[in-house]
């Protein structure tokens, strides 16, 4: 039995830099090569980035992702790496877009794996199963593939799939069956939900049962606009067993030998017709292989963390990534001295460092003096750069040439510090960030070209009984590091507020968070209509009031800032309704 050492790079690519891309795929190769593996595999659409959306209609970004292919097949020969096989995910066509007037049946972009191999691409695989829900509309942008890959690298049978070509049965993992195959490599884009890890390890293995074949599964990490891919990356036996695992939220190469079935002479012929519609192409790379020199490679299993613990990383990749990619040079949010700011600006600083975090006190006269007191905290604590620009002024220049009383009094205090951060943004090149949450979000409270300014909200996506979880897990755990806590216990402990009038609570307003979330979670992330919401044991009164608010806040949501999605269904690409809707759930 051969025994194949596999390397799997879970690499952080840019969606549109091919040339920075290739370079990683060259760079995490030669490490490959250096631990002696004999098989090197990259994620989904690594040359290109993932998902490259509406790019992929660019003839032009389709040609340049096939050209830029073929450069780095021959740059890896000349890099002295030509006889390691890498499996590339990119960008092909091999007609017009599906949605211009010449397209053809059948054809189309792709969305592919390559085999490099000796200076060339030896084999392609074009992704079979196309997901079109949630955040995904590849069945928008893609044909689907009929073929199943399969190459013989030092004796062995590797058949090549895509990401949701493992989420669904049948398709390339019966026919991999078929094939007679010993291993089955999916490269992946796979955004991170939480607690989808759990669901990913018990899918691999039936997928492997399902082939009789053991599974190498890469997936990228790094932060995409709201995606944020999480690595994850594992190695499972042909039984299901766990065999290797990835860290979360970081680059990582894990190589790992295995001990799999030589490919026996197949009389399949090489397009011959297989099960689902499927036909089976073959490609040798090496009938035998030297075994692999020094003790064996185990790639190792690192165990889950807890789920406030997974949620804070992917926060903090996913701004990194959107602020480091998109060149910006540091952020700058309004701190309050609440709990939202706080632990935005400890995301902030744990992504971008101290040095790039600029914290804005901007205190009016209903600020009280804990709050104030409790954001000046907050920035010694995490070192960041803080300023306090008081907004009374501007807003007493506002009331003494307009007639306003009341919310139009609250808003324009809002307004007025969503001014002076977009003018810090202007005049020093910071991209400001928004704090609201989502159950804030979800309610419509919150002040549009207000507390809503901003290129970036990190927390868009956690609920405000998240947002405690998080605080709480991020101070213990900088404690048992024997770490200053980033956040003021008084910023955790006091009730919230927008401190736009005198005493003013989010109580007077909404019903309580650990009410008006659990309902929330229901109707946004579960779709569940009012009957269901009440028979879930939630008042039927308040169930009325929450689905009221949600219902009329679509327009503010639809010009919300991005941010990062840790949920199953987050607002934007995942949840899509019209602004202009009379349907309401029946009381």
């Amino acid at each position: 039995m051969p025994t194949l050492r596999i390397a799997l790079a879970q690499v952080n690519p840019t969606v549109g830099d091919l040339a920075g891309n290739a370079e990683l795929v060259r760079r995490w190769t030669r490490r490959a090569a250096d631990a002696g593996a004999r098989l090197v595999a990259f994620p989904e659409m690594v040359l290109t980035g993932y998902p490259v959306e509406d790019l992929v209609f660019r003839r032009s970004f389709v040609a340049a992702s096939r050209t830029a292919l073929h450069s780095l097949a021959a740059d890896l020969a000349a890099d002295g790496l030509g006889d390691l096989p890498v499996v590339v995910g990119y960008l092909d066509a091999d007609g017009p877009p599906q949605v211009s007037a010449d397209a053809e049946p059948g054809r189309g972009a792709r969305n592919a794996a390559a085999v490099l191999h000796g200076g060339t691409v030896v084999a392609t695989y074009f992704k079979h199963h196309l997901p079109n829900y949630g955040v995904f509309d590849e069945d928008r942008y893609f044909v689907p593939g009929d073929t199943l890959t399969v190459v013989r690298v030092d004796g062995v049978d590797v058949a090549l799939t895509i990401c949701e070509d493992l989420w669904q049965a049948g398709g390339p993992f019966a026919v991999a069956r078929q094939a007679g195959v010993g291993l089955v490599v999916t490269i992946n884009g796979s955004p991170y939900e939480l607690n989808k890890d759990d669901v990913r390890l018990p899918l691999v293995g039936r997928r492997a049962a399902e082939a009789g074949a053991a599974i190498a599964y890469v997936n990228m990490v790094g932060g995409q606009d709201e995606l944020v891919f999480e690595g994850d990356s594992m190695v499972v036996a042909a039984d299901g067993t766990l065999l290797a695992r990835a860290p979360q939220f970081v680059e990582h190469l894990m190589v790992h030998d295995l001990d799999l079935p030589a490919g026996a002479e197949s009389d399949a012929p090489e397009s011959g017709e297989l099960a689902d519609g499927m036909r089976i192409s073959r490609t040798r790379i090496s009938d035998s292989g030297v075994a692999p020199a020094g003790p064996p490679a185990a790639g190792g299993v690192i165990e889950p963390v807890a789920d406030e613990a997974e949620v804070w990383q992917a926060l903090v990749l996913g701004l990194r990534d959107y602020v480091d990619k998109n060149r910006f040079p540091s952020v700058v949010l309004g701190l309050s001295g609440g709990i939202d700011s706080a632990v935005v600006a400890a995301i902030a600083v744990d992504a971008l460092g101290p040095q790039r975090v600029v914290g804005v006190s901007l205190p009016s006269q209903h600020s009280s003096d804990h709050s104030r007191e409790d954001a000046a905290d907050l920035a010694k604590r995490t070192g960041l750069d803080y300023r306090v620009e008081p907004i009374q002024p501007m807003v007493d220049t506002f009331l003494a040439n307009l007639s306003l009383s009341g919310v139009s009094v609250e808003n324009l205090q809002a307004r007025v510090r969503g001014v002076i951060l977009m003018a810090l943004s202007n005049q020093e090149g910071h991209l400001v960030l928004t704090t609201g949450n989502k159950s804030e979000l979800a309610v419509g409270y919150s002040t549009l070209y207000g507390d809503s300014v901003g290129g970036y909200n990190p927390v868009k996506d956690v609920w405000k009984t998240l947002i405690w979880r998080l605080a709480t897990w991020r101070n213990a755990d900088a404690a048992s590091r024997n770490e200053t806590p980033p956040i003021p216990e008084n910023s955790i402990g006091k009730p919230p507020s927008a401190e736009l009038s005198p005493g003013q609570l989010d109580s007077d307003t909404l019903p309580d968070y650990a009410v008006l979330d659990p309902i929330l979670i229901g109707y946004v992330d579960g779709d569940l209509g009012r009957d269901g919401l009440v028979e879930a044991g939630h008042d039927p009164a308040v169930v009325d009031r929450v689905l009221r608010m949600v219902d009329t806040a679509e327009y503010k949501r639809r010009q919300s800032a991005p941010g990062t999605k840790i949920s199953i269904k987050a607002f934007g690409r995942d949840r899509r309704l019209p602004i202009t809707n009379r349907w309401r759930e029946r009381s």
